[in-house]
């Protein structure tokens, strides 16, 4: 144990630069389609919806993108954020493995959306835009916005999946400190929030909805911008500020890992932690396997359907070729709120369907157990989404045990779990239970396909 176990980066090393994994990839990945037309979308389309800054970075091929100094001062507020050798992990689990863990639960709201938050509110605010509406699941995604929000002096609208609203009242106390307001989702104040509350008063909600009304209410606002925090390009392009960090720390560690695993949702946090990582794979300049992780019971990637479909549920975004379960699905109100979303990124969608990366689906139970087994070891209580990565981790350390095989494992641990401690009260008390997606429901669901 008298080894160096956390890697620390000066500030200087913080990234200039985000990382485009498109330009890297043998095929490009296919366009959004205007719903109307089928036809790819021009930035006249998203503009409603998007400061042009970020439509150019949307469908931008150029390798990398400048970070504005003002995006790299709020940055140093958390980054560079440490990459830890998890050695009593190892030891518990008696595993030759090498674990190492990129902990992004040090941002100000304790999760690696701040990454893209912070410039979406930065670009948005360059043009002229004073309010942002978006939707969260777990509510982090609110929280780094409505943190972002707070830097740049605009006014920052949320509507929470009603699940999560309902299971972590924290997280919407954290968003209105940052002087955000918060919705429950669905709500009566959306034409789309309105039409499911209709034909379901009791709707748990879905993030499908939550977009749809975020949506819905920036477009007839001609001051206010949708903010998305996860699945699109530019989303996932300002995260690699992970990845990018990440090499530098194995540079340190003297280590390069064998297998990278990431939890699953929209796809940010794998993404971010991927892409680079990927990109020097393409490169020939390493060789790991990539492996992305999803919760059983909204399984985009290893059940879902690579087709055009919407981003939402009320079909007011534009069609986006993914991994889908269906846009009007609505997964069970699962506690990793995060990865309850009907779709996978288009551009992991794309580089799965190209064989660069390998999916995998795991229950809540196990995932749970995984992050408690890991609070054990290495102190931190990770937060829901992470733990699914965890479990991965795991069954791949034991795999080691039983071969003797000294594999040098990667993964990110995107968040902490401070306001998502009930999520593990239900599991400590035996309450938690798995919710498997029957096949009949997944097939009316993709049966609505556009």
């Amino acid at each position: 144990m008298a080894e160096r176990t956390k890697y620390i980066l000066d500030e200087a090393d913080l990234p200039t630069q985000w990382y485009n994994v498109v330009s890297d990839l043998p095929e490009p990945p296919p366009p959004p389609l205007h719903p109307g037309t089928r036809e790819p979308v021009g930035p006249e389309d998203l503009a409603p919806l998007f400061p042009q800054a970020l439509i150019a970075q949307e469908v931008s091929t150029e390798r990398y993108v400048d970070i504005p100094e003002e995006v790299r001062e709020v940055y140093r507020l958390w980054r560079p954020s440490p990459l830890y050798r998890a050695r009593r992990l190892e030891k518990a689990l008696g595993t030759p493995a090498r674990i190492y863990y990129k902990y992004e639960g040090v941002s100000p709201v304790g999760s690696h959306k701040p990454n893209t938050a912070v410039p979406q509110a930065f670009y948005n605010a360059a043009e002229g835009v004073t309010r942002l509406t978006t939707e969260t699941g777990a509510g982090q995604w609110g929280s780094a916005l409505a943190f972002a929000c707070a830097q740049y002096g605009l006014e920052c609208e949320v509507w929470q999946v009603r699940a999560s609203y309902d299971q972590k009242p924290y997280r919407k106390l954290m968003m209105e400190t940052f002087g955000a307001t918060v919705h429950p989702s669905p709500s009566a104040l959306t034409e789309s929030g309105r039409k499911i509350l209709a034909d379901d008063p009791d709707s748990p909600g879905s993030l499908g909805i939550a977009i749809s009304e975020a949506v819905e209410q920036a477009a007839a606002d001609p001051n206010a911008r949708y903010a998305l925090g996860s699945v699109l390009n530019h989303v996932l392009m300002h995260q690699t500020v992970i990845g990018e960090e990440a090499l530098k720390q194995f540079e340190l560690a003297g280590d390069t890992p064998d297998l990278l695993v990431g939890c699953t949702g929209g796809g940010s946090n794998f993404g971010g932690l991927a892409f680079p990582f990927l990109r020097e794979k393409l490169a020939g300049r390493m060789n790991p396997v990539i492996r992305a992780v999803e919760p059983a019971a909204c399984p985009t990637l290893t059940r879902g359907t690579y087709a055009y479909d919407f981003g939402d549920t009320a079909g007011l975004t534009p069609l986006l070729k993914m991994h889908t379960l269906g846009h009007g699905f609505i997964p069970d109100p699962i506690h990793a709120g995060g990865l309850r979303y009907h779709g996978m990124s288009p551009l992991i969608s794309h580089i799965y369907e190209l064989g660069l990366i390998e999916a995998l689906a795991v229950g809540q139970q196990e995932c749970f157990a995984a992050g408690v087994r890991f609070a054990r070891a290495e102190g931190i209580i990770p937060a829901p989404e992470p733990t699914h990565a965890l479990a991965a981790c795991i069954q791949e350390a034991l795999r080691c045990k039983e071969t003797g095989e000294e594999k040098v494992i990667l993964t990110a641990l995107c968040g902490h779990a401070h306001l998502d401690l009930p999520a593990y009260g239900a599991y400590l008390s035996g309450e938690m239970v798995d919710n498997e997606l029957s096949d009949d429901v997944l097939a009316a669901s993709l049966a609505e396909l556009p």
